[in-house]
């Protein structure tokens, strides 16, 4: 079982909704899904546009001020030039984790060719796991769920490192 003490962090980045012109439906879909598999812990959320510093100072002021134990992002995974959260991950994770990012794109290309233009990032930052998902609530639906009945022990993982 992952501590109930434990602070989960859900960063959706988008500029139009940044800009509130849409609404955001994959950061909420989400904190619902963590919601149903760790009830007991805590969640943040917030929203910042498509930039590579923006995304950076949030992750970083979570796990380097906040102790967040896992940040799922959603958005800006794609290849058009202002997707950059992958670029943003490179400097800011420690150790990459390519065997999860291929299940989430595997996952996407279970149902659409279209996920082969996705580029999620997955990796550690101290003591805090950090996973990219597309930017769709259907999307992020589908990958949480290849990977949700590991997240406990990824977590507990991840904790236990020095």
């Amino acid at each position: 079982m992952v501590n109930s003490s434990m602070t989960f962090a859900v960063l959706t980045v988008s500029d139009r909704c940044y800009r509130k012109e849409t609404e955001d439906k994959s950061g909420p879909e989400l904190i619902q899904l963590l919601k149903k598999h760790f009830p007991d812990a805590h969640i943040l959320q917030t929203c910042v546009p498509d930039e590579i510093e923006e995304i950076q100072d949030k992750i970083s002021y979570w796990v380097d001020h906040n102790g967040v134990n896992l940040i799922l992002t959603t958005g800006g995974t794609g290849m058009s030039p202002r997707d950059v959260t992958p670029e943003a991950m490179e400097h800011l994770v420690d150790r990459r984790l390519p065997c999860l990012e291929h299940i989430i794109q595997s996952e996407g290309l279970k149902v659409t060719p279209l996920a082969m233009l996705s580029r999620p990032t997955c990796g550690i930052r101290k003591k805090t796991l950090i996973l990219n998902f597309p930017g769709s609530a259907k999307a992020v639906k589908e990958n949480f769920a290849a990977i949700s009945s590991y997240l406990p022990t990824m977590l507990r993982t991840v904790q236990s490192m020095k």
